[in-house]
C-alpha cells in the first residue's frame, strides 16, 4: 500500500541536475476533501510509477474544511487503489502557492476562474484545469462527488487518474 508522504516541505526545490526548478504539482479544488485528495493521490501513484522527481500536494479554494481530512468515501475509494489518504489534512490555497509550485491545476473551471483571480503577480505557477491533459476531455471539470453517492467518487477516481497520466506525460516531456 503506498502510504503517506513525509511532512510537506515548504519552498521551492532546485534539482540536484541543474539550477531549474523541479516540477512541482498543487491539485486544487473547492474544499480539499474530495476531488483534489484524490488527484493528488492519483498522481504520486503515477509519478512513483515512473520515477518522475516532483513535488505534490493539494489545496481548496474555501475554507470550510481547513484541517480535516478527506470525505470517507474519497478515503475509500483510493485505499480499494492501495493508497492512504486518511492522513491528508484540507488546507487553502495561499499566495506563496503560485510561486513555489510549478504547476497548479484546478480540478474545474469555476476554481480556475478563482485561481486566476487570486494568483498574484509575481505568481510563476502554469495554471490549468485537470482534464486539460486529456485527450478529448480539454475544457472539461471533473464533476464534484460531494453531495452524491459513493459511485460518484468511483468516477472522480477515473477522471483523476487520466489526468494523472496525461500530466506524467506532460512533466516528462518538459523534463
Amino acid at each position: 500500500m503506498l502510504g503517506l508522504p513525509g511532512p510537506r516541505a515548504s519552498g521551492p526545490f532546485r534539482s540536484e541536475r541543474s539550477s531549474v526548478k523541479r516540477a512541482a504539482v498543487l491539485f486544487v479544488c473547492l474544499g480539499n476533501i474530495c476531488r483534489s485528495p484524490l488527484a493528488e493521490a492519483a498522481f504520486r501513484q503515477e509519478a512513483e510509477r515512473r520515477g518522475l522527481d516532483v513535488e505534490i500536494d493539494s489545496a481548496g479554494t474555501g475554507t470550510w474544511h481547513v484541517g480535516h481530512p478527506p470525505d470517507r468515501r474519497a478515503q475509500a475509494v483510493a485505499l480499494r487503489q492501495g493508497i492512504d489518504i486518511s492522513g491528508y489534512r484540507g488546507r487553502r490555497v495561499t499566495p506563496e502557492d503560485f510561486r513555489r509550485f510549478t504547476h497548479v491545476v484546478a480540478l474545474d473551471r469555476d476554481n480556475l476562474a478563482d485561481l486566476k483571480r487570486i494568483r498574484p503577480s509575481d505568481g510563476t505557477a502554469e495554471l490549468l484545469l485537470l482534464l486539460d491533459v486529456v485527450e478529448g476531455r480539454q475544457g472539461k471539470s471533473v464533476a464534484d462527488p460531494y453531495l452524491g453517492d459513493e459511485a460518484g467518487f468511483d468516477v472522480t477516481w477515473a477522471d483523476a487518474v487520466a489526468g494523472a497520466k496525461g500530466l506524467a506525460d506532460r512533466i516528462a516531456r518538459e523534463d
